[in-house]
């Protein structure tokens, strides 16, 4: 890939940052479809986030969201999608008559994984964290008819979730002990370090069908390899970050078709243990 003064620059901002596979997912894109644009990371504490989306505003650049910023970006947002309003949370962001723009493709990334697993019909879901990306989950939630459980290390803020996300249309409440449920999605950093904690206790894990694990490691997550192993069907994060990739691909370069091929092949090699 060669970078000209004319390249097109997009970026995924988080913090932490090192471990997005968003830049070789995007840049493999590129260069299959032989574009001059490349995708970097962008380490962006919240004390710089402000500044940094006047930047890239600037320059007119587009990009991704992810933790710890999805909500903040959202607020930032002079116009955004239906969807990215429903949400409460940006994922997906690019530039229009020097104004920021957002939209939300981790619900399309969440149902699809989900499809793929066999696990996105009505039921009983319980989701793991109350950040961004759980938002995601209960609009998802939404679209399913699913029941929703919100679990998170503070009651009162899963219960206060668990408001938020009925008003987003949901049919949720916060998770009772013991828990019972078909679908768990973890929607907490857990398990970006194989040392973390598990997301929900082995203990817990009896009547679960499926499992989604948002975070994406080398080999697959400790909690994932966990799940396969009592004969759950799980996955890790990398089939969300493939097909909202793909929905992204399209507000940066409208009237393009994603290779989703390459991208998933790419993001694939990436994390082969």
């Amino acid at each position: 890939m060669e970078i000209s003064a004319s390249t097109r620059l997009l970026g995924v901002i988080g913090d932490p940052i090192a471990h997005s596979l968003s830049p070789t997912m995007y840049n493999a894109a590129f260069r299959a479809l032989g574009l001059d644009a490349v995708y970097v990371a962008l380490p962006t504490p919240a004390a710089a986030l402000s500044s940094l989306l006047s930047a890239l505003v600037g320059i007119g650049a587009a990009g991704n969201v992810t933790v710890p910023h999805k909500e903040a970006v959202e607020r930032c947002c002079a116009r955004k999608t239906d969807l990215c309003a429903r949400v409460g949370a940006c994922n997906t962001f690019w530039t229009e008559q020097g104004q920021l723009v957002g939209d939300n493709t981790d619900v399309a990334g969440v149902l699809g994984a989900l499809r793929a697993l066999g696990g996105d019909g009505a039921g009983r879901w319980l989701v793991l964290g109350t950040g961004g990306s759980a938002r995601a989950v209960a609009v998802a939630a939404a679209e399913a008819k699913a029941e929703l459980q919100v679990r998170s290390r503070d009651p009162e803020r899963a219960r206060a979730f668990a408001r938020w996300a009925e008003g987003a249309g949901a049919s949720a409440h916060a998770a009772r002990v013991p828990v019972a449920t078909e679908i768990v999605i973890n929607a907490t950093p857990l398990g970006l370090e194989d040392r973390d904690p598990l997301p929900l206790a082995a203990e817990e894990m009896r009547d679960i069908t499926a499992a989604l694990d948002l975070v994406y490691a080398p080999g697959e997550t400790r909690w994932v390899r966990l799940l396969r192993a009592r004969g759950i069907a799980a996955a890790d994060g990398r089939e969300v970050l493939v097909r909202q990739g793909a929905a992204a691909f399209g507000r940066f370069f409208p009237g393009q078709p994603a290779p989703v091929e390459v991208m998933r092949a790419a993001v694939n090699r990436a994390l082969r243990a």
